[in-house]
């Protein structure tokens, strides 16, 4: 299935593109016969050189094609101790976005330029204002935030930032608890959800302020209560079976980080009870869900849940214990008989000193701080459960 004699014509005309016009795609033919009606048969070099560069484009597109293919029948790097020494990948615009983060910032929508069409590239827009940037960017995480959860969920976003999460018996019920954790943040924010929108939940969605719903499908009577915000951008996508787990690329100053995403998933046999008092079964959980809950917060990270929700999120801070204090007053009342969820150990124990007093009950982090001994003694001292993973999850 591979072709040799086609990119290699294409490859040779385009070498010799002063004498010879490689013409790749049907879109270029009324250019090309245009140019020699008027040109009595001769291309400008100008163009002749335009053709060259798209056949050289589309052949080390489809070069890149192969050897991802082959790699990928290989086991690729996920079967390797290592990342591979070099990486390429080959995209396309699917989208030309007003501007960037800021209006004065160019910004364009790319996927892969091969290979089936999987997360946003499954994207479809029924009404609204055209998707910006920053949206596409707050879709992707409401959207990763839900991967994993069996039962109805909710997530909101805003500024990339979790605003809450919620699972319930029905995703009426999982918008309320996931909007109630900060319904301030939550104004003007996204909301993703992981079963189709009913004509309820749609009343529901549109008696607030959102930038974006996204779900997997939009019944045709929730349909019509959205049109009444014709502002509202509604895009459903076919939803991902499981997360990413292709290498994540983040670029810096003259060059790009790689990594293994974040596929960590909970396993019991790493968890260790630290303190005297083991985690309810109630607790245990609250637990589980405040610790996936975690997994997508900024750094430092701290999430405070009850009954499969989350009640106050603290992120971003410099200092771990600045998370406590963000969370613990997002919660308010609400982080009475809560658990704590903590995606890096904690350093002293002055966040859990507050966590007490605050009335979480139970904690969940990775444990390994050199000070793990005072914390969990302040942990005893306080009545309060600990859970040690021996997993971080850092995210910067």
């Amino acid at each position: 299935q591979i072709d040799i004699g086609g990119v290699a014509l294409l490859r040779a005309a385009a070498k010799n593109f002063a004498h010879a016009a490689a013409v790749c795609r049907p879109d270029q033919y009324h250019a090309v016969t245009e140019a020699l009606r008027s040109g009595k048969g001769q291309l400008p070099t100008l163009l002749a050189r335009q053709l060259a560069v798209a056949a050289f484009e589309l052949t080390s597109r489809y070069d890149t094609a192969i050897s991802g293919y082959l790699v990928a029948g290989d086991g690729g790097a996920a079967a390797s101790a290592e990342l591979p020494e070099r990486l390429s990948a080959s995209i396309r615009k699917r989208q030309a976005l007003r501007y960037g983060e800021n209006p004065h910032q160019r910004g364009a929508w790319y996927v892969p330029d091969a290979g089936p069409v999987r997360g946003l590239g499954t994207l479809i827009q029924w009404q609204g204002k055209e998707l910006s940037y920053n949206n596409l960017l707050d879709v992707d995480a409401a959207v990763r935030c839900l991967l994993g959860f069996d039962e109805p969920a909710c997530a909101v976003v805003k500024h990339h930032s979790q605003c809450g999460l919620a699972c319930a018996g029905t995703s009426q019920d999982a918008y309320e608890r996931a909007h109630a954790c900060d319904p301030e943040s939550a104004f003007g924010g996204i909301v993703g959800l992981n079963r189709p929108v009913d004509a309820a939940l749609a009343r529901l969605l549109t008696a607030t302020f959102l930038e974006v719903v996204a779900a997997p499908e939009i019944a045709a009577e929730a349909a019509a209560f959205f049109a009444k915000k014709p502002n509202l951008r509604v895009v459903t996508l076919e939803w991902p079976a499981q997360a990413p787990r292709e290498p994540e690329w983040r670029h810096i100053l003259g060059g790009w980080l790689v990594q293994d995403p974040d596929t960590a998933a909970w396993d019991p046999q790493r968890l260790s009870v630290a303190t005297k008092r083991a985690p309810t079964s109630q607790e245990q959980a609250d637990l589980q869900f405040a610790w996936q809950a975690a997994t997508h917060v900024l750094s430092n990270g701290i999430v405070l849940a009850r009954d499969r929700a989350t009640v106050g999120i603290g992120q971003g801070q410099p200092s771990r214990v600045g998370s406590v204090r963000l969370a613990i007053a997002k919660a308010g009342e609400r982080g009475r008989g809560a658990v704590a969820a903590s995606d890096g150990f904690f350093p002293f124990p002055d966040g859990i000193a507050l966590l007490a007093g605050a009335g979480v009950t139970a904690v969940i982090q990775p444990g390994g701080s050199i000070r793990d001994a005072e914390v969990i003694a302040a942990a005893d001292a306080a009545g309060l459960a600990m859970w040690m993973t021996g997993v971080r999850h850092f995210r910067h």
